[in-house]
């Protein structure tokens, strides 16, 4: 049975939806001058005002109330402490172990994993200062100068999202190339400018099987032998991130240079490990360590800061009044700074992939709403696309804006634009316009709500702070609603199924839908005739 939605808690907030269906975000400020002030946090070089939102005093209240009688607590001390959270695989998810900068132990079958995890971090620091210097040298004795981050998934987003928010930090001599799509196009596009001799290849694979890395694997392999010669040493190019070494050493990379990954780092969680080689490649280790030292800072405030201060919990707790109370389907993320154009790509992950469920951590079927569909892109270049939507359009679409304080010494009156054009979009969505004269189609109704987060800068330590700081929410919102925020298992399924398409196309079987087989045939014929035609 579920008692969620039948809680006291639930029921309190369903009845202030209907009292406050008609309020305006607006009225709240006029009705306390000081609600900004109110509603506003600072976390080291991260601040958040939530001070935007359709919530007054009475919902926040009952939208603590509703997370002090949840799992919440518990879950979080258990997710802290290396007991297993994720039930379905009997697992602990430790990404908070990885970027442990305090001397507390954390014991997982009865051993400290801490040990392990700062080895994994020198073995880190010694190859990324070995690359970065110039000292490892490819085949022919040339320093590299271009490394390809072959993965999918959380083995490419999370790295490539923050080597490209932190590329003004990144080392001059060394290029950062990420392959992710089994569309061949795409590996080929980045193979066409490199030269084997000082190209360095790393492949993130957790089991070492993912279809697509693998086959990008593959091609890059082959690629190198085609160019090199068949007498060049692979082992001197390429790397693996993986929890399988004895399919890496299959492959032909070297024991020593196969970095340690654990079962029970989840990949949409994983940049904190060696799944972060490219982010400490492109940055330096000593960037990589504050990266952890900003995510353990938002850790360290998740943990001990009481529940109406905590950043993580109160913008899970907003998330949760408007997707289950309010009718919100979507949550927009809205970074304007170019720098963090991918964080959107990356959030969508973190958040679908964890609580896109539909039944709860005891397997029974939810009746509420669960995880929102994540989207959305830059601003200023949303202003222009998507935002005539959100303004006048019939959807409820709750928004965060994200931006950094700090500009380019070369471009500051760019920079002032987009914070300006920031505030007056989140000032629009709040307040509308039906000014005297406008016309129906002109008018704007407001009472949208946002988040305005804020970094002082565009850093290791405070990027490291924004992720977790997400990572956290998603994590309070699942443990609320009930939900194993920590399994996948409608991406193994698409895995599954794509394998046996793979094997059962050539024997024209007759397992599938009509539809299937018949898009089968039209597959199977036209490499038929591709492979006729190459051999005439």
């Amino acid at each position: 049975m579920n008692l969620l939605s039948s809680s006291v808690s639930w029921k309190k907030l369903s009845a202030l939806a209907e009292e406050t269906a008609n309020d305006r975000i607006s009225d709240y400020f006029a009705a306390d001058p000081a609600r900004f002030d109110k509603m506003s946090l600072r976390l080291g070089e991260l601040f958040l005002d939530f001070s935007k939102n359709k919530v007054n005093d009475k919902v926040l209240k009952a939208l603590i109330d509703l997370a002090e009688h949840s799992p919440l607590r518990q879950r979080r001390a258990q997710m802290f402490s290396g007991d297993i959270v994720n039930v379905t695989e009997k697992r602990p998810v430790l990404h908070t172990a990885l970027r442990n900068r305090g001397q507390d132990s954390v014991i997982v079958d009865g051993e400290d994993v801490m040990p392990s995890i700062r080895a994994s971090l020198e073995k880190l620091k010694g190859f990324s200062e070995q690359v970065r210097s110039g000292e490892w040298k490819g085949y022919k004795g040339n320093r590299i100068t271009d490394i390809v981050n072959i993965g999918i998934g959380g083995s490419d987003l999370g790295p490539n999202m923050t080597v490209r928010a932190l590329l003004h930090a990144k080392h001059p001599d060394l290029k950062l190339h990420f392959v992710s799509n089994v569309d061949g196009q795409h590996i080929k596009k980045v193979l066409k400018s490199l030269k084997p001799e000082s190209t360095l290849f790393i492949v993130s694979t957790k089991t070492f099987s993912t279809q697509e890395t693998l086959l990008n694997a593959q091609t890059a392999r082959r690629w190198f032998y085609k160019n090199a010669g068949e007498d060049a040493d692979v082992g001197q190019h390429f790397v693996a991130v993986s929890t399988n070494q004895e399919a890496a050493m299959e492959f032909g990379i070297r024991q020593e240079n196969i970095f340690e990954f654990w079962a029970w780092v989840g990949g949409r969680y994983s940049l904190w490990s060696s799944i972060g080689l490219p982010i400490a490649l492109s940055i330096g280790y000593e960037g990589f360590i504050e990266l952890l030292e900003g995510a353990y800072e938002m850790d360290q405030h998740f943990l001990n800061a009481p529940m109406e201060e905590n950043m993580p919990v109160l913008m899970a707790l907003i998330g949760i009044w408007y997707i289950n109370f309010l009718g919100a389907e979507t949550q927009a993320v809205i970074p304007y700074d170019q720098a963090l154009h991918q964080l959107p790509a990356f959030l969508q992950q973190l958040d679908m992939e964890s609580n896109g469920k539909s039944v709860d951590i005891e397997g029974n079927p939810v009746d509420y709403a669960t995880g929102p569909i994540v989207w959305g892109q830059t601003g200023s270049n949303g202003q222009h696309a998507f935002f005539q939507l959100l303004h006048q359009g019939t959807r409820f679409v709750p928004i965060d804006f994200i931006a950094s304080l700090e500009a380019d010494e070369q471009t500051t009156e760019h920079h002032f634009a987009l914070l300006t054009n920031m505030l007056a979009q989140a000032n629009a969505f709040m307040n509308g316009d039906d000014s005297d004269g406008l016309l129906d189609y002109q008018m704007c109704p407001g009472n949208r709500p946002s988040n305005v987060i804020l970094l002082d800068r565009i850093s290791p330590r405070s990027l490291g702070a924004l992720i977790a700081l997400y990572e956290h929410k998603v994590f309070v919102q699942g443990a609320i609603w009930n939900i194993n925020s920590f399994d996948q298992w409608g991406v193994q399924l698409g895995k599954r199924l794509a394998n046996e398409i793979s094997r059962n196309i050539e024997q024209k079987s007759q397992d599938y839908d009509p539809s299937t087989q018949g898009l089968m045939e039209l597959v199977r014929a036209a490499f038929e005739r591709q492979d006729s035609g190459s051999k005439k």
